[in-house]
């Protein structure tokens, strides 16, 4: 079992999906006991079994079910009859709660500088998985970000090469035009739920049309957010990180962006 808990944890601390699938009752005669536990990853393979066969493809497609929708579970199956449906035959039945375990978004920001330092600092508060990433070294330092769960070196276009970006929430706190165009379309490319650039909007809107001119299509140009962020007059960097997590939690959660007190009432 101590291995079995310490596959939970490898899970958890590479920020994979999977779902810990648990016996929590069982009657006359099953395969396996209460508390035995399978813990089934994303991609379908498994650790641990709750008794193999017919039970264990059905609580393996369950759980890759849980792991989509973040959903909780619980599997009642009878062992007794296979032509009218039961998964076996051992006469018993049993119950297996199967749990999801759904790692934290991916928060990429790209640009470590005094903005990019604070937004890694309050995206790091609201339990994003951090990783913060610059072409320059001397900005790659654990001093320069060390609330980070990762800092990479590299160029903007790179950084799809090096992580899974699908899903994720990416942050460009760059500093400059050229950066953003040579690395964008990579970006985009790789699929995250969001991605927005930090400058004014005629930065973007010059961004924007070199992008155009050099062939990028416009319909994955119209999925960057820019200017980034809620309009709070925001002058500060640390005001500014506000600003965008707080544009992030918006869109995560389908807000409206109004005073509460303008806000229909429910």
């Amino acid at each position: 079992m101590s291995s079995f808990y310490s596959s939970v944890y490898e899970l958890e601390k590479s920020g994979q999906n999977g779902a810990i699938c648990t016996i929590i009752d069982t009657r006359g005669s099953t395969p396996r006991h209460v508390g035995s536990k399978m813990l089934v990853f994303a991609d379908g393979h498994i650790t641990g079994t709750v008794g193999g066969g017919e039970v264990e493809n059905r609580t393996i497609q369950e759980a890759l079910g849980a792991i989509k929708d973040g959903k909780n579970r619980l599997l009642s199956y009878d062992m007794v009859d296979p032509e009218r449906g039961d998964p076996g035959i051992c006469g018993g039945t049993l119950q297996i709660f199967i749990e999801p375990i759904l790692s934290k978004p991916l928060c990429l920001i790209v640009g470590v500088g005094h903005v990019g330092r604070c937004v890694t600092r309050v995206a790091k508060f609201l339990e994003y998985r951090v990783i913060v990433s610059d072409d320059r070294p001397e900005f790659c330092g654990v001093e320069a970000s060390p609330e980070a769960d990762e800092i990479i070196e590299c160029k903007m276009s790179e950084l799809p090469d090096k992580l899974d970006l699908s899903g994720s929430y990416v942050i460009l706190t760059t500093r400059g035009t050229d950066v953003d165009i040579e690395g964008l379309p990579n970006l985009i490319d790789a699929n995250p739920a969001y991605i927005g650039i930090i400058g004014s909007k005629r930065r973007w809107l010059n961004t924007r049309n070199k992008l155009i001119e050099l062939g990028f299509p416009q319909e994955k140009i119209d999925r960057v957010h820019s200017p980034i962020g809620l309009e709070l007059n925001a002058e500060t960097p640390e005001e500014i990180a506000i600003s965008i997590m707080a544009e992030l939690i918006l869109i995560r959660n389908g807000g409206s962006g109004l005073l509460m007190k303008y806000t229909p009432k429910k």
